[in-house]
């Protein structure tokens, strides 16, 4: 059974939480932190689950300000992740976990990682943006970066194009298409009710990716597990490849022929990966 319940945090915000965990919040088992996608709502998926409760794993996860419930932010940037993440896991009782993190979610858990380093065990980042930097041509490969330069602009800029953005559906491989109708069927309904709430989150998120993250890679010392799909037009390789030459423990399972949303079916194995890091 999901427990789903509002964590107050010491400013006053509350974020949506999501936990597979007994109604005691007594772990029987690892802990990992889902980090959503972009637009999601924080909701556990049902691969997800499945996955999990397979395996003894306590899965928890949350709304990122402005999603699914959890109090807005204006202004958040990625490294903002790591105290959030580190309140809920208090009231959840929870002392060690690992992080898994799913496109706009890699960069979150990655400030995890490196802004809690005590706590975290592994990171797991499915078809995650790298920082925006001059060291490579970050939107070369990219369906579209119409967003995310709009975003570099500022908030007003990015809130402003949000106003006739509409989602392109060559934006997803065939394989992405079969993904979002069978397996993964739950992540396209939860990302439409994400998106029907308003854009506020995606507009957050895409600011935060292409300003400064407020940490720098290198502070990651957990292991990293970067998975990439070859044929992702959302998310090009490029940015894994940026990622694993500027993290210290990383390293890079690429998919060639996956692309943004099929490339979640490494989930399962992704997350023997990360009990293997604990053990």
């Amino acid at each position: 059974m999901v427990i789903e319940q509002d964590v107050r945090l010491a400013d006053g915000r509350t974020l949506r939480t999501y936990d597979s965990g007994p109604a005691g919040r007594v772990a029987t088992g690892p802990a990992l932190v889902w980090h959503h996608g972009s637009p999601q709502t924080g909701a556990l998926l049902d691969p997800l689950l499945a996955a999990t409760a397979e395996r003894g794993i306590r899965l928890i996860s949350y709304g990122r300000p402005s999603y699914g419930g959890s109090t807005p932010r204006p202004g958040r940037d990625v490294a903002s992740a790591a105290a959030d993440v580190a309140a809920i896991a208090d009231t959840l009782g929870v002392g060690r976990f690992a992080v898994m993190g799913a496109s706009g979610g890699g960069p979150h858990a990655l400030a995890c990682a490196a802004l809690l380093p005590d706590r975290v065990t592994g990171v797991v980042c499915l078809a995650g943006i790298a920082p925006l930097t001059g060291e490579f041509d970050w939107s070369a490969g990219m369906f579209s970066d119409a967003s995310l330069r709009a975003a570099a602009r500022g908030r007003e800029a990015r809130a402003e194009f949000a106003e006739h953005d509409e989602f392109d559906p060559d934006s997803f491989t065939a394989a992405d298409w079969a993904a979002l109708e069978g397996t993964w069927a739950s992540l396209g309904v939860d990302a439409q009710a994400a998106g029907s709430a308003g854009p506020d989150g995606l507009i957050d998120d895409d600011v935060a990716f292409a300003a400064p993250w407020g940490f720098e890679l290198d502070a990651v010392t957990a292991p990293v597990l970067l998975v990439q799909g070859g044929e992702d037009r959302v998310i090009p390789a490029a940015h894994a490849d940026r990622l694993l030459h500027a993290l210290p423990r990383a390293e890079l399972w690429l998919r060639p022929r996956d692309s943004h949303v099929s490339v979640l079916s490494a989930c399962p194995v992704a997350m023997d990966w990360l009990r293997a890091q604990a053990a």
